[in-house]
């Protein structure tokens, strides 16, 4: 088959920390790739039915409709309301009577279904507003939002739906057009993640500095009440022996009187359990022992500035091998080497995901579901933290992870990230350009 490069028309630079997307296009099997689009969504073509009023004695009109549907929020949470947006750009029906139709007397109203994670339909309307449309020509494209909100998480689909285009001129006449074989392709997905609770715990201190022996009073709030609670120093990432135990309020707050003897001492903090861990505790709050400097001396500090959480691609187009017509097989390649920089010095790791669109072309649509790829990961010398890759298996609309480090007491790092591609093109897949878009999303 031929292979030709596609490109997304709109770029996406969503950040978590930092998102990166790469567009993947197959020809037949080559895979072309823009980076981010500002969506993921596409428009898809589906046979519809559309009844005329009956004023205009014309029996009904089954045609092609091709529609978008695109959403305000890619990634929501659960309990997230997210916008729905519905344009057709060329309705099934049109002017069913030789009376041109004046500007603004247009409304149209519709379904889109839901579907994966969630299902259901979002009512969506669209204003009265409309360029004239002259006897028997065809109407305009138009627009209608509606909203939802999310209660599952997961990957949710979004297919176009029943319309109606109401108009208002001389009489008020419907024109009702349904799809024949509903669902319609899916030309939207989001995918939603599970409500977490975030770490609200907090840490003060009612001084940043003493001499050695000296007892600091370490204060905390939003701990679990009536739960034990470690207050230790550390000596960068490292735990001192100036630890004790206090036990929070029904508030969970508490105020510990903790004697800080290492000179090494950094900061503090305090945290549930029988170890630091980054979701159960708070810190560390800045603290220095002050040494008496000798006679005739000077005291020399410096300091090192914590960074961000950032990624880089090596490029946005990726082209896989093509694939002949009646064989199909794997068209296979190779991602865009990915960077990851974590220069936040801090116990948090990092998670690389990524999830990819169906890939469309004239020639109808090869499932997400059939692009595969094998991840490696390799962490740059001196770095902090290890760099695990992700699985071997199927991307997905649901996605699956690329790579990603642990927490750890001090992590951090610079990482490079591949991985091989390999797209299951269906034998007889009509020769042509399919494109799709692969979203990474770093967090």
């Amino acid at each position: 088959m031929a292979l030709t490069r596609s490109r997304a028309a709109a770029r996406r630079r969503r950040w978590t920390a930092v998102l990166g997307a790469t567009a993947l296009a197959v020809a037949g099997g080559a895979l072309a790739a823009p980076a981010g689009a500002t969506t993921t969504s596409q428009p898809v073509e589906f046979q519809t039915r559309c009844v005329p009023p009956p004023i205009a004695g014309i029996p009904p009109i089954t045609g092609t409709t091709t529609a978008e549907i695109t959403v305000d929020k890619a990634s929501p949470k659960v309990g997230d309301t997210v916008t729905v947006t519905y344009t057709i750009t060329k309705p099934a029906a049109s002017n069913p009577v030789d009376l041109a139709l004046p500007a603004d007397i247009m409304t149209p109203s519709g379904k889109v279904t839901l579907g994966g994670a969630q299902s259901g339909a979002v009512t969506v309307n669209g204003p009265k507003k409309n360029p004239p449309v002259p006897g028997k020509g065809s109407f305009p494209a138009f627009s209608m939002t509606g909203t939802f909100t999310v209660t599952q998480a997961g990957s949710i689909t979004l297919s176009p739906g029943d319309y109606n285009i109401h108009t208002s001129y001389l009489m008020e006449l419907d024109t009702p057009c349904t799809v024949l074989n509903p669902p319609a392709p899916v030309s939207e997905t989001v995918v939603a993640s599970p409500v977490t609770n975030p770490n609200t715990r907090a840490l003060s201190l009612d001084t940043a500095s003493g001499d050695p022996g000296v007892r600091v009073t370490v204060n905390g709030s939003k701990f679990t009440p009536l739960t034990d609670v470690t207050v230790v120093g550390r000596a960068g990432a490292a735990e001192t022996a100036d630890k004790m135990t206090v036990t929070t309020d029904s508030d969970g707050s508490f105020a510990a009187r903790l004697k800080v003897n290492d000179v090494a001492t950094t900061g503090i903090v305090a945290y549930e359990g029988a170890a630091w861990d980054p979701d159960k505790g708070a810190g560390p709050a800045a603290y220095k022992v002050v040494v008496p400097a000798p006679p005739n001396s000077q005291t020399i500090t410096a300091a090192v500035t914590a960074g961000e959480l950032s990624m880089t691609q090596a490029g946005d187009a990726v082209e896989l091998s093509s694939v002949d017509f009646g064989q199909g097989g794997a068209a296979t390649g190779a991602l865009k080497t990915v960077t990851v920089k974590d220069f936040r010095g801090g116990p948090a790791g990092w998670s690389l995901t990524g999830k990819v669109t169906d890939f469309t072309g004239t020639g109808g649509s090869i499932g997400a579901g059939n692009l595969n790829w094998t991840p490696a990961c390799t962490a740059k010398a001196g770095s902090p933290s290890a760099c695990a890759a992700g699985s071997s298996g199927p991307v997905g609309s649901g996605g699956a992870t690329l790579a990603s480090t642990p927490n750890g007491a001090l992590t951090g790092g610079e990482f490079t990230i591949d991985a091989g591609l390999s797209l299951d093109v269906p034998a007889f897949t009509a020769p042509g350009s399919y494109a799709g878009v692969l979203t990474l999303t770093l967090s």
